[in-house]
């Protein structure tokens, strides 16, 4: 079975798929793909269309990109018809989605830069809507999901472009199979991550992953229709499709369902990081299609609407986010024909209890009103959600959360009881909580380490260890020389956590007073030249509270404000919080450059989303936040929090979950990093969030386990490679693959190590030198496959999908600048013999390890020894060297022009294009470059041949040069 050829599994998909509901057609190329697709929309329709009427609609199907395409497919189309009368006709039934026409065929060739051909392509009413590619059984998923990015960039958009209409994939292996929306982002032209697919499962969340199986649950004609037409969203913002996981789909389900057949309530427990706001969102979507339903209301709490979440929103239905914080525009929604509406709990509350306000809205106490509460574990609990009740006599709520509230965790009363999700939204409707997502690879697992131990000595200092015992004392806590301790610590582990700033971190701390020192400090420090971190804090000042009109009255529809996004006020003077805040938001703004205020509440505001981006940006290195931020705040960029202050339970899941969301293979966990013995408060957290035995499932193994991981991966390693030099001696593809699989199993568990703050490779039975040996012969494979060495005879390399996880490698600090930083040091004219000659040796293992140097290696080497030895001053080194690479560079486009007979300006502005769109040329527009008229038969190879002189000249004399 392991061994079983791909057509088999592709002939048997299409068997299967035509005993589903499929109708087999055979289409070769897009001439019959044409011709099959007017037929189809001619049944769809029940309408004929001449050939003149089918050209105008192929024009308009041809029209726009991928997202355009998507919004095509859903409209429909108004031509003329030849006689002059007037007709409409669709591509798609979004109503009515089982009655559209299903087809399946196999092997459509389709040429574009290149020829391709595609494995299995299911067809509804002629347009291909869902592309599946298959590898033999034991090859990996990334080479399926490689392939169709390839396809995508080669040929999806040959001819009318009608596979761009694709709006699901699915990638398999026969024993793995996962799915995910074609959503290339048209504006920053990069496609979805392999890290974007996704499994599908049943109900209860066991992941259904043979393709038979997949095939019967997902591909059955009437449910992938109504995935396609129900659960894709367009993105308006980001100009992508998002197609929902199965968790969101069977919520979405479970909550219609409630919805039309009960008047009870229901809540959704879907752990934090899983795309709740996209699931209730889409929920609101489908229920505000229903007849009865008078009105959706989407309810969220401000400390959620952070930047993004509002272009979100925005996204799903335009100017759903009213920015103003007025609750008269609220009111004159809810009276109005509007059905859809997003607002704040607190202007809700508003509305429904200022007199003036609730007449207006009086007709809607006895409609059916749905009310979906985002994140309804914090804010509902008060007397807002007996206000709700009380005007909306009708009214049915739905809850969404990733922490629920129970007995254990309950803070308040309700009705004289601990006030519990359960008693307010009655039962959940479908879980999916941590371990769920942590298995599925939706989000990741944390890194918890506990650092201090705090012991009086004789006198009275205290000192850091590795340890945390309990500490009762106050005084300690904010000990001046403790908290410098641990900015000290901080800024020695930065890099080490953020995997040298791939990525950025935030800072908890247990309150503003406290936040005040740490701030201090950490400026007091850079100003000393102890470290150049990015800082910036937020946190609320107690000035920021409604004002009063003449009557003493709150502005109470202005009361949602920047009120609503502060947290509760320090323990010390209002004015000095203010005052305080100005002065870091001063800081902030010299740092930026821009000129935000505590002075009004729309600035404050402003400033809170502008630091909301900038840390997504990776612009701030570490956020100094007291509450603000450790809820609903989701960065793929962040993975680690320092925390200084006690949390527990739904708070605490909270919080940890800033730093889990999934990015690449870089990112293998979340770093927590605490200063509290929270250890116990941990494990009754995750306990209480998914099961008793789920802690060594959420949190990663000591640094014990990934040594002996690490040890047992290089026993394996040393089979395959005994020696570095052994891999030289590989003539077989499957020896190379043996050992790329191998290496890369170590990388990864390296990669989880090396965040352990008392990790060296002392730990490991493999020092750094021998490690970054293997490291080069590893690069030199992936090398070999970038060039195409091993098509040299046209035969397909077994190397070409394998997936390097070259993620796992990159470092963001080294680039030519920094090399340029080192070769000024080789002028020191201290340096001789020997030590200059490691020093070479060490720039030259920097160039051989790093995978974005490597293309710049030779010409780095040859001017360390041919120039550099004329530079006395080191400061002259970054003139002269950009003297030598523009003359290289300046060589290398005239060698390429005078080589393949190019016409140089053309050839200029095909470079410039390239790096403007970052899109492979054409072969046609690569053709156009040539002085001289290639013979028919040679074009292609031609073509291909300066496409990658293209990509290798960027690649070496531009790519990363001045980064």
């Amino acid at each position: 079975m392991s061994s079983q050829p791909e057509y088999i599994l592709e002939q048997k998909l299409v068997e299967q798929l035509q005993q589903l509901g499929h109708k087999k057609v055979t289409i070769c190329n897009e001439a019959d793909l044409i011709k099959n697709l007017k037929t189809q929309l001619e049944v769809h329709n029940k309408k004929t269309f001449s050939d003149t009427e089918f050209e105008k609609i192929l024009n308009h199907l041809s029209k726009g990109n991928v997202f355009e395409k998507a919004k095509i497919l859903r409209d429909r189309f108004h031509f003329f018809k030849d006689d002059g009368t007037s007709e409409w006709i669709e591509f798609i039934s979004q109503d009515h989605w089982c009655q559209n026409q299903f087809q399946v065929t196999n092997q459509i060739a389709q040429e574009g830069n290149f020829k391709n051909r595609y494995d299995v392509t299911i067809l509804i009413n002629g347009l291909p809507l869902v592309q599946i590619e298959l590898k033999r059984r034991g090859l990996e998923m990334k080479e399926a999901f490689d392939q169709i990015d390839r396809y995508r960039h080669q040929s999806f958009n040959s001819g009318y472009g009608l596979f761009n209409y694709v709006q699901i994939f699915v990638i398999s292996n026969g024993e793995n199979t996962k799915y995910y929306a074609n959503s290339i982002n048209v504006r920053q032209k990069v496609s979805e991550s392999f890290e974007q697919t996704f499994y599908w499962s049943d109900e209860e969340n066991n992941n259904i992953t043979q393709i038979d199986k997949f095939a019967s649950s997902f591909l059955e004609p009437c449910h992938l229709a109504k995935m396609i037409t129900k659960y894709i969203v367009l993105n308006q913002a980001h100009k992508i499709l998002m197609v929902l996981r199965p968790y969101q789909y069977y919520a979405v389900e479970k909550i219609v369902d409630r919805v039309k057949n009960t008047n009870k309530n229901g809540f959704i427990w879907h752990t934090t990081g899983s795309g709740k706001t996209l699931t209730s969102f889409k929920a609101s979507q489908i229920l505000k299609e229903i007849s009865n339903i008078e009105k959706v209301i989407f309810v969220v709490d401000r400390k959620d609407l952070d930047y993004q979440t509002q272009l979100e929103f925005n996204a799903f239905e335009a100017g759903s986010v009213d920015t103003t914080n007025n609750t008269k525009n609220l009111v004159q929604k809810l009276a109005g024909n509007t059905k859809l509406i997003v607002t704040t709990l607190q202007k809700l509350n508003t509305a429904i209890t200022k007199e003036k306000h609730g007449n207006k809205i009086e007709h809607l106490k006895n409609k059916k009103v749905i009310f979906i509460f985002d994140e309804c574990h914090r804010s509902q609990f008060g007397e807002t959600h007996q206000n709700i009740k009380k005007h909306f006599q009708k009214a049915q709520m739905i809850g969404f959360t990733g922490t629920p509230i129970s007995e254990v965790n309950s803070v308040g009363l309700l009705d004289g009881k601990p006030a519990t999700t359960n008693r307010l939204f009655e039962e959940p409707l479908h879980k999916y909580v941590i371990t769920d997502a942590i298995g599925d690879g939706n989000v990741l697992k944390f890194s918890v380490e506990y650092v201090g131990r705090y012991r009086e000595k004789e006198n009275s200092n205290t000192y850091i260890d590795t340890d945390v015992e309990a500490i009762d004392t106050q005084e300690l806590l904010d000990s001046p020389k403790r908290i410098e301790k641990i900015a000290d610590y901080i800024i020695s582990q930065y890099d080490r956590k953020t995997n040298n700033k791939m990525f950025n971190a935030m800072f908890c701390v247990s309150s503003i007073e406290v936040l005040q020192q740490y701030y201090d400090l950490f400026q007091k420090k850079k100003e000393e030249g102890k470290h150049n971190l990015k800082i910036a804090t937020i946190f609320s000042y107690g000035t920021n509270i409604p004002e009063k009109n003449a009557t003493g009255d709150f502005k109470l529809e202005d009361e949602d404000d920047l009120a609503r996004v502060a947290e509760p006020k320090a323990n010390y003077g209002d004015s000095h919080d203010r005052v305080v805040l100005e002065r870091y938001i001063g800081h902030y703004n010299e740092m930026f450059g821009m000129n935000y205020t505590t002075k009004d509440s729309q600035s404050f505001y402003e400033y809170y989303n502008n630091v909301s981006k900038r840390v997504k940006n990776k612009d701030i290195d570490l956020l100094l936040v007291v509450n603000m931020f450790l809820t609903g705040f989701d960065s793929k960029t962040l993975n680690t929090l320092f925390v200084d202050k006690n949390l527990k339970y739904h708070g605490l899941i909270q919080a940890f979950s800033r730093t889990n969301r999934i990015l690449d293979k870089s990112k293998s966990q979340g770093n927590i990093v605490c200063f509290r013995n929270l250890k116990s408060a941990t494990d009754d957290a995750i306990t209480l969030f998914s099961n008793k035995n789920a802690i060594k499932d959420i949190v990663i193994l000591p640094i014990e386990d990934y040594v002996k991981l690490f040890n047992d991966a290089l026993e394996k390693l040393k089979v395959v490679a005994p020696e570095i030099q052994t891999v030289s001696t590989y003539k077989s593809e499957e020896e190379k693959l043996e050992f790329i699989k191998a290496f890369r199993e170590l990388m990864r568990v390296l990669n989880v190590l090396k965040s352990f703050a008392d990790f060296s490779f002392d730990k490991i039975e493999i020092d750094e030198d021998e490690f970054e040996g293997y490291k080069g012969k590893y690069l030199d494979l992936w090398n070999e496959v970038r060039v195409g060495i091993n098509n040299g005879n046209g035969k397909v390399s077994i190397l070409d999908d394998v997936d390097f996880e070259l993620e796992l490698i990159h470092r963001d600090e080294i680039n030519v600048s920094y090399i340029l930083s080192l070769l000024a040091n080789l002028t020191d004219s201290n340096l001789k013999g020997s030590k200059l000659e490691q020093k070479k040796k060490e720039i030259r293992d920097i160039l051989s390890g790093d995978a974005k140097l490597r293309s710049k290696k030779e010409l780095i080497e040859k001017f360390i020894e041919e120039n550099l030895p004329h530079i006395s001053d080191g400061d002259n080194v970054n003139e002269e060297f950009e003297k030598y690479w523009n003359k290289e560079k300046n060589s290398a486009f005239e060698k390429i022009a005078t080589e393949e007979s190019l016409n140089k300006d053309r050839f200029r502005d095909a470079i410039d294009d390239f790096l403007f769109t970052s899109k492979t040329p054409k072969i046609s527009d690569t053709l156009k470059l040539l002085e001289i008229k290639p013979k028919l038969t040679e074009r292609n190879n031609i073509g291909r041949r300066i496409i990658q002189k293209v990509q290798d000249f960027v690649e070496v004399f531009i790519d990363g040069v001045a980064s």
